[in-house]
């Protein structure tokens, strides 16, 4: 973790209350996909934690949605705009570990770290699948983005306006030789995900409401198979051997 001062570079909307914001500065505390950072925003008390959608040797690229004041602020700001940041927070994906047949689903904002995802995977080698759940098709965002890392693509929206019509966990279904899933998303679609069995390993990326953002404050604390583990510390990432609900 490192204290840094980002400058906001830019913001553009990509679908209705989801954004796409830049920042720039020192991002060497960022080593792996689905970490994420801890903005301090003016007129706020507490920190905002996003998850890291990609990064370089100097930016840092967000995908946010709306949930408040804070949210809105941040995707509002002015390019130049100075914010103090808590950078390369949590663990992160491991896709060293997913074997020869993952998959990568992404719902919602939790398509954010599957990006960054996708695209280290891309640069080792690895052509992930990656599945991606929205509400309908003017939800969608960052379709060709992936499609321009050269991913293999599915989409599904639960009112059939895209893709296939019914929940990313329909698409996971449809490929039943994908043994090994590396996921972000909605705490629901999460659930369902752990339960197919045709998944016999994973990697599963938790929200949690956060005080602090580094593991002093325990306020994000969730119960695991090892007992009590910080989404903002021993996480974001869960194994799902180690998952309870």
């Amino acid at each position: 973790m490192n204290k840094v001062t980002y400058t906001i570079r830019s913001s553009r909307q990509l679908a209705g209350d989801i954004f796409e914001v830049i920042l720039e500065g020192d991002t060497s505390a960022i080593t792996m996909p689905g970490q994420f950072v801890n903005l301090d925003l003016p007129g706020f008390f507490l920190r905002r934690p996003i998850s890291i959608c990609d990064w370089d040797e100097s930016t840092v690229k967000l995908l946010v949605k709306i949930a408040g004041k804070g949210t809105d602020m941040l995707v509002h700001l002015k390019s130049g705009v100075e914010l103090d940041t808590l950078s390369g927070l949590g663990n992160g994906f491991d896709f060293t570990l997913a074997g020869e047949h993952p998959i990568l689903v992404g719902g919602g904002i939790g398509i954010a770290p599957i990006y960054g995802l996708a695209r280290r995977m891309k640069a080792a080698g690895i052509t992930p699948l990656v599945a991606l759940g929205f509400r309908s098709a003017k939800d969608a965002f960052y379709l060709e983005e992936f499609k321009a890392l050269g991913c293999e693509l599915l989409v599904a929206t639960e009112d059939g306006s895209m893709g296939m019509k019914g929940f990313v966990t329909d698409l996971v279904k449809s490929r039943p030789e994908r043994d090994y899933i590396l996921t972000c998303g909605p705490l629901p679609m999460l659930k369902a995900l752990h339960a197919l069995p045709q998944l016999t390993d994973g990697q599963f990326s938790f929200e949690a409401r956060m005080g602090c953002g580094f593991g002093a404050c325990v306020g994000c604390t969730i119960p695991t198979k090892d007992g009590y583990k910080r989404v903002c510390k021993d996480g974001p990432i869960l194994y799902k051997e180690e998952i309870v609900w």
